[in-house]
C-alpha cells in the first residue's frame, strides 16, 4: 500500500476535514510514536504559541492529546489550531518518512476548516498566518453558536432546489426572529442548515408549502459555530477577516496542488484571489457536492482523508457509492450503458445525473485511505 500512494500520488485528492464534535482521532498515538512524534509535536507547539498570543491564554495543545482531552466548542480556538496543525502534521509525516510528495497529487480540497490547511499544505500561507483569522473570530464564533441549531434538509425523491430552500430562509430572515441559512450543499439532494432561535422549527413547519411529502428536515442535538451562513454576518465577522487578510504575508503564489475550493466548487485558487476566496468562505455556503462530482470527472483514483478522525467527507463518498449500486441494482457498472442506467431509476435526483455526469459511475470504485490510519499502519519499526 505503500508503494502503491507513492506511486499513484498524480491520481490523488486529498481531502481535509473540519471541526466536529470529536477532534482528536488517533492524534495520541501519532504523538506517542518514537519516530512521528517530534515532527507532530513541532506543528503542536506552533500551533499553541499562536493560539496562545491570540486569546491570551497558555495553550498547551500537545498536553491536550497526551492526555486525550477532546477540544469542542466550550474551548474552540484549541479545536481550530488542533484540527490544522495536526492536518499539517500528516502531510509532513507522510512526505517525511514515507517519501510521498504531496505537491504532486492531483488535487486538494477541504470541508470548512479544512479548505484554509489545504490552502496552506499547498504553500499560500503560513501555519501561523491562516490561523491567525479564524482564532482571532473563534471566541465571536462560539458565542453566536449557543442559540444556532443545525438542521439536515433531505429528499427521498427529487432534488432539492437551491432556491425554494433559500426563498425559505428568506422569507423566515424577514420575521425577525432569528436568521437562518444554507450552510452546506452536501448532495443534490441533502442540505445543512444553520438557523437561530426557533427558525429551524418554524422551517419544518413551513416545508408543506414548498416542498413535496419526500422532503425531510431532521435537527442535530449538537451547537454549531454559524460558519458558512449568513449569521456570520451579525458581528462583522466577514469584513473583518477581510481587513486582516489584507496585510497577511503570501496569498501571492497558487497552491499546489490545485485547491478545489468549497466557495465555488472549482479549482478557482491563483496567484493573486486567496484572500478574495476566503473572504467569501466565510459566509457562503460549503458545495461539497461540486468539489466530489470535480474529483470523480478529473480520473481522481485514491482520495486520501486528511485531519483526526475524518467523517464528513468519507460519508458523502460512501453514500453516492452505495446509492449508485443501488441505483444499477448491482450489476457490473461496465455492463451497463447510458439508456440502461437512466431507465433504472429508484432514486430520481441521481438518476436525472447520471446521463449528464457518468463519472459518478466511478465512485464505487474511488479507493479511500484515511491517513492517520494509514500512518500508523506504515509507521516505521
Amino acid at each position: 500500500m505503500a508503494k502503491e500512494l507513492k506511486s499513484s500520488i498524480e491520481s490523488v485528492a486529498f481531502a481535509f476535514r473540519g471541526y466536529n464534535v470529536t477532534n482528536l482521532g488517533r492524534s495520541h498515538e501519532l504523538l506517542a510514536h518514537p519516530a512521528y512524534g517530534p515532527t507532530v509535536e513541532e506543528f503542536l507547539d506552533r500551533a499553541s504559541r499562536i493560539c496562545s498570543d491570540v486569546t491570551g491564554k497558555r495553550v498547551d495543545l500537545a498536553a491536550r492529546v497526551r492526555r486525550r482531552r477532546e477540544a469542542s466548542l466550550e474551548n474552540y480556538p484549541e479545536a481550530i489550531a488542533l484540527i490544522v496543525a495536526m492536518e499539517m502534521a500528516h502531510i509532513r509525516l507522510m512526505e517525511e518518512f514515507h517519501s510521498t510528495e504531496y505537491r504532486r497529487a492531483r488535487m486538494a480540497f477541504g470541508y470548512s476548516l479544512g479548505e484554509l490547511t489545504a490552502v496552506a499544505c499547498g504553500g499560500t500561507f503560513a501555519l501561523e498566518d491562516v490561523l491567525l483569522v479564524p482564532l482571532s473570530m473563534a471566541q465571536d464564533c462560539a458565542e453566536l453558536a449557543q442559540g444556532v441549531t443545525m438542521g439536515v434538509l433531505f429528499s427521498r425523491g427529487t432534488a432539492l432546489l437551491e432556491e425554494n430552500v433559500m426563498r425559505l430562509c428568506l422569507r423566515l430572515n424577514a420575521e425577525n426572529q432569528g436568521a437562518i441559512g444554507i450552510s452546506a450543499i452536501l448532495s443534490p439532494n441533502t442540505m445543512l442548515l444553520l438557523g437561530q432561535g426557533n427558525t429551524i422549527k418554524r422551517f419544518k413547519k413551513l416545508m408543506p408549502e414548498v416542498f413535496p411529502h419526500s422532503v425531510n428536515l431532521r435537527v442535530n442535538p449538537h451547537h454549531w459555530p454559524p460558519l458558512h451562513s449568513p449569521i456570520m454576518w451579525q458581528r462583522n465577522i466577514p469584513n473583518r477577516s477581510a481587513h486582516m487578510m489584507q496585510s497577511l504575508p503570501g496569498g501571492a503564489t497558487a497552491p499546489l496542488p490545485p485547491v478545489l475550493s468549497l466557495v465555488t466548487g472549482k479549482a478557482s485558487y491563483n496567484d493573486y484571489n486567496a484572500r478574495y476566496i476566503l473572504h467569501q468562505w466565510v459566509d457562503h455556503p460549503q458545495r461539497l457536492w461540486d468539489a466530489v462530482c470535480a474529483a470523480l470527472a478529473s480520473n481522481v483514483q485514491v482520495v486520501v482523508h486528511v485531519g483526526p478522525e475524518p467523517n464528513l467527507i468519507p460519508a458523502t463518498f460512501k453514500r453516492l457509492s452505495e446509492n449508485v449500486l443501488q441505483q444499477v441494482s448491482g450489476r457490473s457498472l461496465g455492463s451497463l450503458g447510458l439508456r440502461a442506467v437512466s431507465r433504472m431509476v429508484r432514486r430520481p435526483w441521481l438518476g436525472s445525473l447520471l446521463p449528464s455526469r457518468t463519472s459518478l459511475l466511478r465512485a464505487p470504485n474511488i479507493q479511500h485511505i484515511v491517513l492517520e490510519d494509514w500512518l500508523l499502519e506504515h509507521a516505521p519499526k
